[in-house]
């Protein structure tokens, strides 16, 4: 059996970037791919590419904003659509909905889930009290996880706008008062390595200025200043096959980049 790879990457308009996205995956030779904000509906997702080169795709989108999905050549089963305790969001008088941001399915025998973590706007914004309740259930519902099975092999992937580090941001000083580098913020995405799940790509790529998204303004890529905001998370089941990991950062060159860039893990056979 070969390693199995593993790979997280926020498309940032998945119609915009199917054709980059797809020729990725071949040459990347990526087992599993887990996309967040794709900004379209299940309709609108465009599956035919990713199932003309062998791979099966489950998504879950309901507007132009956030969606969440995975695409995977080596099974996709048990697929679940939000995991249990997903807060809600209500956006000035309409109702609360749970937003399409957590797709989980068995890949391979990993369970892998793609999760696009809220942004949380600004500090005194309730987008940034829902971010916090979204990470506490977040928390409760994978260590339950681990409760009920200590050896499942499960992957937190994705999208989790948290740099936990100072060193994660190219300017603590430019970020002083924003979100992304709150304690609040930094102590929630702790709070999930203390319940057993590995940032297991770090070991791979030491920073400083190792970083996975580059906004579009300012020329920000070229001046090279990004924050590494984009992590899989494994369980020590998971964790312990861990072979290699990257941060592919020329996909954020060339035509119509996303403005993140894939992050990679191989997986060794159990």
């Amino acid at each position: 059996m070969t390693a199995l790879r593993l790979a997280t990457w926020n498309v940032n308009s998945i119609r915009t970037r199917v054709d980059r996205v797809t020729d990725w995956l071949a040459r990347a030779d990526v087992d599993v791919l887990a996309m967040q904000e794709t900004k379209c509906t299940d309709a609108q997702f465009p599956a035919l590419p990713f199932h003309e080169l062998g791979y099966e795709v489950a998504h879950v989108g309901l507007n132009q904003w956030n969606g969440v999905a995975i695409a995977s050549r080596v099974g996709l089963d048990d697929v679940e659509i939000g995991f249990p305790g997903q807060p809600s969001w209500a956006k000035g008088d309409a109702e609360p909905l749970v937003e399409a941001r957590a797709l989980g399915a068995t890949c391979g025998g990993v369970r892998v889930w793609s999760l696009y973590v809220p942004n949380g706007r600004a500090l005194d914004d309730p987008h940034y009290t829902y971010k916090l309740e979204w990470l506490a259930a977040l928390h409760d519902t994978s260590q339950r996880w681990l409760r009920d099975d200590p050896s499942a092999p499960i992957a937190l992937v994705g999208d989790w706008n948290i740099a936990p580090r100072d060193d994660d941001v190219w300017s603590m000083e430019y970020f002083a008062g924003a979100t992304h580098v709150s304690e609040p913020e930094r102590a929630a995405f702790n709070a999930m390595v203390d319940a057993q799940y590995l940032d297991v790509v770090r070991p791979f790529t030491p920073g400083p200025g190792i970083y996975t998204y580059w906004d579009y303004t300012q020329l920000r890529f070229p001046k090279k200043q990004g924050m590494r905001i984009d992590f899989i998370l494994g369980s020590p089941a998971l964790a312990s096959r861990v072979a290699h990991a990257e941060i592919v950062r020329d996909e954020r060159k060339g035509k119509q980049p996303s403005d993140h860039a894939p992050v990679m893990v191989e997986i060794n056979p159990a």
